[in-house]
């Protein structure tokens, strides 16, 4: 029980600081002190874990991904990439639906804080001459910008979840996959259903930009993101790697002088990153190390607790509070590991799903904020829509638990 005590008074420190708007680096860094302080960590062991910590392949690995992922987006942001994939969808799709929603989603390929705020418009301009409330052009705008964040190896929440429970981001790519599927679907369920789907109409607004005079196809702009599925999907190729060559094949084609390609490569190497990753990487080791690990699990073994309602509660509260991927997956993994006695995919894929499903719920998320403030909308409004959406996510989560 005094273990369980202790548990609760890391996880509470670990909500009120991100609740705070504390770097999750940082606050799993106090969250590591204060394990090793309430387990009595021995100086040596202390020393050992850091050390574990910093040559840990796991964690280097996902350092250089992490910093290439905001070199890369720099340089798809500067060079229009994302303008001219927008173009294409435009010109390509022709349901009145299917460019509606092209806009979040397209935008929501980078994960860049704020980027709800610039599809909004967008979004906005596409609806015109529709009866459609703000709170479904909100929901629109909110939804379908984040199927993403299960299956994307660009986010860094599917990241830390592989780099964490050492299961194959690739396996946890197609377990996710059901969840992203549900949300495309289930965004067609609760809105635009005053939408012919034979209507014809385009976005125009942004048919004379500038990317025009581009003499590539804007089809070529999706090149880079899928070239880098492809290589960790299809070849099995480690995520590092893939980022690399995909911006080293962009450096080239955009002709980066060696001043530029600099630049664009240091943008990366930022200290947050270097926070995050260690905080992170130190929590788990920590959590072994300190024998929180092996007492929790003895724990809950001789209490006969189920593990289910366990990996749907923290993961959900955690992302509720906090509104973050990276905050309910390193705040509650390697806890969760420690309870379930390892790294079982269906398991982690269902608190992966449950986390989530808080961070879509949750008040604070920057998403939800920014589209709520955009369109005006009553947060009830979109909470409507919302929430029978996430329900249909966590049955299929449920499905996909027992199939595994």
């Amino acid at each position: 029980m005094l273990d369980i005590l202790k548990i609760a008074i890391v996880f509470t420190a670990i909500l009120i600081f991100l609740r705070l708007k504390w770097n999750i680096g940082y606050v799993l860094l106090l969250a590591s002190g204060l394990l090793a302080i309430l387990y009595l960590m021995p100086i040596p062991t202390i020393l050992s874990t850091i050390k574990s910590t910093v040559t840990d392949t796991v964690t280097i690995k996902l350092f250089f991904a992490l910093t290439l992922i905001k070199s890369l987006e720099l340089i798809l942001r500067e060079r229009q990439v994302l303008a001219k994939m927008m173009e294409a969808s435009r010109n390509l799709l022709k349901r009145k639906k299917a460019v509606i929603i092209s806009m979040p989603m397209l935008i929501g390929l980078l994960p860049s804080l704020g980027g709800a705020y610039f599809s909004a418009p967008m979004v906005d301009e596409s609806t015109k001459g529709l009866k459609m409330p703000p709170e479904e052009k909100g929901f629109i705008n909110y939804w379908f910008r984040h199927p993403w964040e299960y299956i994307l190896p660009l986010y860094p929440g599917i990241l830390l979840a592989s780099a964490i429970t050492k299961i194959e981001l690739r396996s946890l790519i197609l377990a996710n996959m059901t969840y992203a599927i549900l949300i495309v679907i289930t965004g067609f369920l609760f809105s635009m259903r005053n939408i012919k789907d034979a209507e014809m109409h385009r976005y125009k607004k942004f048919t004379h930009s500038p990317i025009h005079s581009s003499t590539h196809s804007p089809l070529w702009s999706f090149l880079p993101v899928t070239l880098i599925l492809i290589m960790v999907m299809a070849m099995h190729i480690e995520l590092h790697y893939a980022l690399g060559f995909t911006i080293l094949m962009l450096l080239v084609f955009y002709r980066f002088s060696p001043k530029e390609a600099f630049r664009a490569i240091r943008h990366g190497f930022t200290p947050d990153v270097i926070v995050i990753v260690f905080g992170t990487m130190l929590f788990k080791f920590t959590m072994e190390n300190s024998g929180a690990v092996a007492h929790l699990s003895q724990y809950f073994t001789e209490k006969g607790i189920p593990i289910l309602p366990i990996l749907f509660i923290l993961p959900f509260i955690s992302g509720l509070l906090t509104g973050i991927t990276v905050g309910f997956v390193g705040g509650t993994f390697p806890l969760l590991l420690s309870l379930a006695g390892g790294a079982h995919l269906n398991q982690i894929t269902f608190a992966f799903a449950s986390g989530f499903v808080g961070v879509l719920l949750s008040p604070v998320h920057l998403c939800f904020v920014l589209t709520r403030e955009y369109f005006k909308a009553d947060i009830a409004g979109i909470y409507r829509k919302t929430i029978p959406g996430c329900a249909i996510i966590m049955a299929g989560a449920l499905v996909v638990y027992f199939i595994l």
